[in-house]
């Protein structure tokens, strides 16, 4: 872990160029006073500069990043703040879910506060969804909270855990079991940084942009199935469709159910299941968070099917699109999950923050594109489930 500070010479903000953005894809998330923009767009890292001073003048900036992204595209993120005049200094922590916890939590508010950051200053969240989610929890405690931007760079922060406030970290009873509600104050989505991104991320990436098919859209399942190689080729207008229809949804989701007290607990498809995987690995690179909730999703429609709730069949249409992604959809298909017994999994579940007074709350689904909050799985019948699974006889 390091600290890296930069003080850049006094300037005056500059306005925001309206015609560099003419191309960016804007998407508003309606929390009323709270309200932010998504930007989705190409060249983003360069204006970021322009756009945050004008969104907070004089405002003082912590960057908090990895050292991969920093290795690729922290000397852009920095230029475009110095060039708008803006203070700042930056935290490079270890890339990977291990620094979802409360020793990297501690470490990087107390480089926060060594940064003299305060209420009216700004933290930068760039980073894939760690960083996002940790850094994003770090400014909500900071002097009771100080205001953050998403600058996402990997696809699944993109599409889904840099939009909504959700922060926090990991405990070794659960995934993000500590954490906070706190919306950032814009969301940068640059398609250029996706380039670098190492492919298995990209593709567990792609497992939460199906995830918005299946929960309410059969049309954008139906799409992706037809365009998902453009969307791995990173072909613009495709990226753009897949990235726009999934933060256009969360945001959609998140202005009507901020807090998760409803709707927005549909968009933990495959979750329930996904989170207990990657508990019992560890959080490591065994197994990433994509590849857990693709294994997740495909679980959740079969587990669907044998409660009845929905035809035969479908789950291998979600396995086989997948299977087509490379994306592993089986729990065989976890390094020694041999090491996995049922016992130990429902325990992890039993760990889910949709948990109802200790009844296990599942998403499970009537159909591609019709998902729904399932309160009625009794503990007999999800261990019946998970022997099939383990026992590799479902």
């Amino acid at each position: 872990m390091s600290s890296h500070i930069s003080n850049p010479t006094e300037t005056s903000p500059q306005p925001i160029d309206d015609s560099s953005s003419s191309s960016n894809t804007l998407i508003n998330v309606g929390l009323g006073e709270r309200s932010y923009d998504i930007l989705i767009g190409s060249g983003l890292l360069e204006q970021a500069g322009t756009k945050i001073s004008a969104l907070r003048p004089k405002a003082k900036c912590s960057i908090v990043t990895d050292e991969t992204v920093a290795s690729f595209h922290l000397e852009s993120l920095e230029a475009s703040l110095h060039s708008a005049g803006i203070d700042y200094k930056t935290v490079i922590l270890p890339a990977g879910e291990a620094t979802k916890s409360i020793d990297k939590l501690s470490f990087l508010l107390d480089e926060l506060l060594s940064h003299e950051i305060e209420r009216g200053d700004l933290v930068i969240a760039f980073g894939g969804g760690v960083i996002g989610d940790l850094a994003g929890f770090a400014a909500s405690v900071l002097r009771r909270g100080v205001d953050f931007v998403q600058i996402p760079t990997s696809l699944l922060a993109q599409v889904d855990s840099s939009v909504g406030g959700k922060t926090g970290i990991n405990s070794s009873y659960g995934k993000n079991l500590i954490g906070a509600f706190h919306q950032p104050l814009l969301v940068l989505c640059d398609l250029d940084v996706l380039k670098t991104l190492d492919p298995r991320q990209f593709k567990a990436g792609y497992a939460e942009v199906v995830k918005y098919g299946l929960i309410k859209d059969a049309q954008f399942f139906q799409w992706l199935s037809d365009n998902r190689e453009r969307v791995y080729n990173l072909e613009t207008d495709a990226l753009v469709h897949a990235i726009q229809t999934s933060c256009s949804m969360k945001a959609h989701v998140v202005s009507a159910d901020e807090k998760e007290h409803g709707v927005r607990a549909l968009l933990n498809l495959g979750h329930t299941f996904g989170h207990g995987f990657e508990a019992l690995c560890g959080y490591g690179d065994r197994l990433l968070h994509g590849e857990a909730i693709a294994i997740g999703m495909v679980l959740a429609f079969q587990f669907s099917e044998q409660l009845g709730l929905c035809e035969k069949g479908l789950s291998q249409q979600v396995e086989a699109h997948f299977i087509a992604a490379g994306l592993p959809t089986r729990i065989q298909d976890i390094p020694n999950y041999q090491e996995f017994t049922v016992d130990a999994l429902v325990d992890k579940m039993r760990q889910d923050k949709k948990v109802e007074r200790g009844t296990l709350v599942f998403i499970l689904a009537n159909a591609i594109g019709d998902a729904l909050v399932y309160r009625k799985v009794t503990e007999d019948q999800l261990r019946e489930f998970l022997n099939l699974q383990l026992s590799g006889h479902l």
